[in-house]
This record gives structure tokens, C-alpha cells and sequence, in this order.
């Protein structure tokens, strides 16, 4: 019966993690890209953030991460830190909530984008422009630009 409960409790925590925030959220990038201890992921969300950060909003994320398996921890045996890592499961979390906010980004970025007339590929900043027979045409790149115009100029 126990075992039952505890189940049941984990499952309810898993549905109920909210990424609301981009602490929350660069916390799982941070925890993600490698392990790090509670004081180094203040302090890189400060830096990425541009604000200070309160333990108040890191270490109850951390803990809610640890009650639904997401991260594990070990302590340093000099000090009291502890590290923590992703679980296989945390990735598996961390990945599914990259691929939500990519389907975001990608609906950002998306009318932004143009397509060099050359190549196909997508340009979002930079590229550069030749007025080809009286029409801009944008180009990723100048060896585009200049590869366009010898095949479709000869």
C-alpha cells in the first residue's frame, strides 16, 4: 500500500512542475549542459539573467526536481554542498521542455527568416543583398552570391 502512495505522489508532483519562470527554466539549462551545486546556479542565473536571484526561488525548485526523481545530489565531503545532477529522467523532462519552448522560438523566428536565393538555406541576421537583372536577391553569404550569378548569368 505504501509503495501505491508513494507512486501515486511522485506522478502528481511529475504533472504538476510548472516551468513558469525563466529561473526555473535556465535552472534545467544549467542543470542540463553539467552538474552544479545550489550557490554556482544562483549565480550563473544572475549572470545570464541580468537580476539577482534568491536561494528562495532556486532551492524549492530543486527540491520539487528531487521528489519527482529529475535530479539526484551528492554531497562534497569537505564542505556541505551538495552537486546536482540530472537523472535520466530529468533529461528525458529537460528534452520535452526544450522541444515546448523550440515550437515557440521557432514561431518567433519564423517571419523573420528569408531564404538565400542561392543554397536554400534559412538566413535569420547578416547574409547580404545583390541586385541581380533589376531584383534584390538575399544570399547567406557572398560565395552564394558569387556561385549564383556564374551559373545564372553564363
Amino acid at each position: 500500500m505504501k509503495s501505491y502512495i508513494k507512486v501515486s505522489i511522485l506522478q502528481q508532483i511529475m504533472e504538476n512542475i510548472k516551468i513558469t519562470n525563466l529561473v526555473k527554466f535556465y535552472t534545467l539549462l544549467l542543470l542540463s549542459h553539467s552538474p552544479k551545486h545550489g550557490y554556482e546556479i544562483i549565480k550563473e542565473l544572475e549572470d545570464k539573467l541580468e537580476r539577482k536571484v534568491s536561494a528562495s526561488h532556486v532551492y524549492p525548485f530543486l527540491k520539487i526536481l528531487k521528489k519527482a526523481n529529475y535530479i539526484k545530489f551528492e554531497k562534497i565531503k569537505d564542505r556541505d554542498k551538495k552537486i546536482y545532477h540530472l537523472t535520466k529522467e530529468g533529461k528525458t523532462f529537460v528534452k520535452s521542455i526544450l522541444n515546448r519552448f523550440g515550437d515557440f522560438i521557432d514561431i518567433a523566428i519564423e517571419p523573420k527568416l528569408t531564404v538565400c536565393a542561392h543554397c536554400g538555406c534559412s538566413i535569420y541576421k547578416g547574409g547580404c543583398k545583390e541586385k541581380i537583372r533589376g531584383k534584390t536577391l538575399v544570399f547567406c553569404c557572398h560565395y552564394c552570391a558569387a556561385s549564383f550569378k556564374k551559373v545564372k548569368l553564363n
